[in-house]
């Protein structure tokens, strides 16, 4: 069964394969973008706005813009083929949307495109006429062909030779299109993104105390990832609870592995960072750390220097200032905060209740760790909006919002506006809430930011941005305690009827 082909400029566009071609070379792209060129060719030189294509090439999925941009990028890099003088297929029209500008043509595969109506031939001039009529005999004009049907035959001739010639040139370019198909082409082809990193926790099975530094490991990713997300030019995937085995285009990954090494004659546990460039498979950073309590602090600012190196990415003020949050007087300290922080992600009450004594305690041991004082009020904050506090304990958490309202430099955190987010939902001020959550994400991008987000968006009825911000909650820090969070942090959402695209996660978990 022949189905359709078209031509966009130089390159033959091939659905039923996934794949364009040009001049003997095949690129095989994801059937997403090969959706998104061939809606643009049915509609070319036409300004086609994002919500546009959503609804008709993601078909409504719930996606985000930046989903639509980057899919515009991939497809404009592969219509380029590395070529910086080709033209541009796809250009933006500022606040309206994108616009194909390369001339279309439709056929069907073994067809021909139509062709232009092929110009008359010129009529003879007057002269040639009349040198006809002044040297031939009366009795020979009588009888001799009129020239203007020997010009009538030639154009037909010509006529059909262009025909021909077309009907070759697109029977062969499909032919070249379809050389390479059978075999199925199988393997997956991802532009990897050199911006995007992911960072991965492995368990350390060979060794026997990594569990008691497990928390230290998954605190510092959380750290990593939301300061360079925040601050720097690089987006950071923070995979420490989604160790899934599947292709990823992000250009760079970091590993944490705790390993056993002999160290002074005796096998001991080292936490293990490495980032790997995936372009080349060159080893931008390898380092081992052997942790005991008194070190953690000086690690992590060993880590961060070291990323900031190898990154080549120096880190800015404001990014150093909120570093320096997360350095108490007290190096065992700030284990015992990132265990809590821990506890605070999976977000359940009991690993909340657990949390909150354990800030309880750092912040008794390490008075100046004041990020410590305002997480045990997040903390307390979330409790209450999953199981009431009693007289007591609400009557304590309003005191410790008053006095963390105080500090200065809590005031410009980003814990600070999740506190007041939480406290204006509770009280049904949902425009306040939105004001609040939108001052913590100017401040970090960070998944907590983005479920609150949603769940102020759910509030104001607006579910398809409810939708956005979930997913990129879920983009910034993918595993089941993001989606434990979407569906019951501060109310139960569900997630088939808001965001159905995370059904898919739910049951692969």
């Amino acid at each position: 069964m022949q189905q359709s082909v078209v031509l966009i400029g130089e390159w033959l566009v091939t659905p039923s394969i996934n794949q364009i071609s040009r001049q003997g070379r095949q690129l095989t792209l994801e059937p997403r973008l090969i959706d998104l060129l061939v809606y643009f060719a049915h509609h070319p030189d036409e300004v086609l706005s994002r919500d546009e294509l959503i609804d008709n090439v993601w078909t409504r999925n719930v996606v985000t813009n930046h989903v639509v941009t980057q899919s515009i990028s991939e497809l404009r890099k592969s219509l380029k083929d590395s070529e910086e003088n080709s033209p541009e297929y796809i250009i933006t029209v500022p606040k309206r949307g994108y616009k194909l500008t390369a001339p279309v043509v439709w056929c069907m595969e073994g067809d021909a495109p139509p062709l232009p109506a092929a110009e008359p031939a010129p009529a003879p001039a007057l002269s040639e006429f009349a040198g006809v009529i002044k040297t031939a005999p009366p009795a020979e004009a009588e009888t001799a062909a009129p020239p203007p049907v020997k010009t009538r035959s030639r154009t037909s001739f010509w006529v059909w030779c262009l025909f021909l010639l077309a009907l070759g040139t697109c029977v062969t370019l499909v032919a070249l299109s379809t050389l390479h198909t059978h075999p199925p082409v199988t393997k997956t082809r991802l532009l990897l993104n050199p911006r995007d990193i992911d960072i991965h926790l492995v368990n350390g099975n060979s060794c026997n105390n990594w569990a008691s530094q497990h928390s230290y490991a998954v605190g510092l990713g959380s750290l990593i990832t939301t300061s360079l997300n925040t601050f720097s030019t690089f987006m950071v995937h923070d995979k420490t609870n989604y160790n899934v085995n599947e292709p990823s285009n992000s250009g760079k990954t970091m590993t944490i592995e705790f390993v056993n090494q002999r160290h002074y004659r005796a096998q001991q546990c080292f936490m293990s960072v490495k980032l790997i460039d995936n372009a080349d498979g060159s080893v931008m950073l390898d380092k081992r750390y052997f942790i005991t309590s008194d070190n953690q602090l000086s690690i992590q600012n060993d880590m961060m220097n070291s990323l900031s190196r190898s990154l080549m990415q120096p880190w800015p003020e404001d990014m150093q200032t909120m570093l320096r949050q997360f350095q108490p007087s007290r190096s065992p300290s700030l284990a015992q905060f990132y265990e809590a922080h821990m506890l605070m992600m999976k977000g359940d009450i009991d690993s909340l209740g657990k949390a909150s004594a354990i800030l309880d305690e750092v912040i008794k041991q390490s008075p100046d760790f004041t990020y410590a004082s305002a997480e045990k009020v997040l903390v307390d904050a979330l409790r209450h909006s999953q199981q009431s506090l009693d007289d007591k304990q609400l009557s304590a958490l309003y005191a410790n919002i008053d006095r963390i309202s105080e500090i200065p430099q809590i005031e410009q955190t980003s814990v600070f506006y999740q506190i007041k987010t939480i406290e204006k939902l509770s009280q049904g001020h949902v425009n306040d809430a939105y004001d609040e959550i939108n001052s913590g994400i100017a401040r970090e991008m960070s998944w907590l930011n983005y479920v609150l987000l949603g769940k102020v968006y759910e509030m104001k009825g607006e579910n398809r941005l409810a939708a956005d911000a979930y997913i990129t909650a879920f983009n910034l820090r993918p595993g089941d305690n993001t989606l434990y969070w979407i569906e019951n942090g501060l109310f139960q959402t569900s997630i088939t009827r808001v965001v159905p695209y995370l059904d898919n996660f739910l049951s692969a978990e």
